[in-house]
């Protein structure tokens, strides 16, 4: 069984990213972001083995959250990672709130342990829009990055770890309101 560490986008803002959600899912054979019936999110870190105990777990998530407030961000790009499957992705300003959680979770759990791309010095802040854009539907997919417009603003205000398959929240803690 794996496990992320991620942080949540709080109820308020759902919407707006959902509906992104929602424009991509039409680029995709079946909606991807939907079906995870999980919240938009960030993911901090991905582990696919049984080496970490969940108190290792739980400590990385507490270190990540300790001294952070909910996270505001604003996306006024889309982006891609070219796959396959291209993938569609929101990029977040400002992101040094989730720079710092990133580092704690690693400072916690060996970064070796953990899918490259998620490690230290690869990892790219992103929230994912749509995993698994049809290959027919690529160049109608770079147009909806390039063309889209941004001002979309939401609010980040759960760490969690959830573990898969299938997709069960093990633990969360919640961030305080910024004043």
């Amino acid at each position: 069984m794996g496990f992320a560490l991620n942080i949540k986008i709080g109820p308020a803002s759902a919407p707006a990213v959902a509906a992104l959600w929602d424009a991509v899912s039409a680029l995709e054979d079946q909606p991807s972001m939907r079906a995870l019936g999980y919240p938009p999110h960030f993911t901090f870190a991905i582990y696919d083995t049984d080496e970490v105990s969940e108190e290792l777990r739980q400590a990385a998530m507490e270190h990540a959250a300790t001294g952070e407030r909910e996270v505001r961000l604003t996306f006024n790009r889309v982006r891609t990672f070219a796959g396959p499957p291209l993938v569609l992705w929101a990029a977040p300003e400002p992101q040094d709130a989730l720079m710092r959680m990133h580092a704690a979770i690693h400072s916690v759990i060996d970064p070796a342990l953990c899918r490259p791309y998620y490690r230290p010095r690869f990892w790219v802040p992103h929230c994912t829009l749509g995993m698994a854009v049809s290959p027919e539907r690529h160049d109608d997919a770079v147009a909806f990055a390039e063309n889209f417009r941004g001002g979309i603003q939401a609010t980040f205000d759960v760490v969690d770890c959830v573990t898969f398959p299938p997709l069960r929240v093990a633990a969360e803690k919640r961030l305080c309101a910024v004043a």
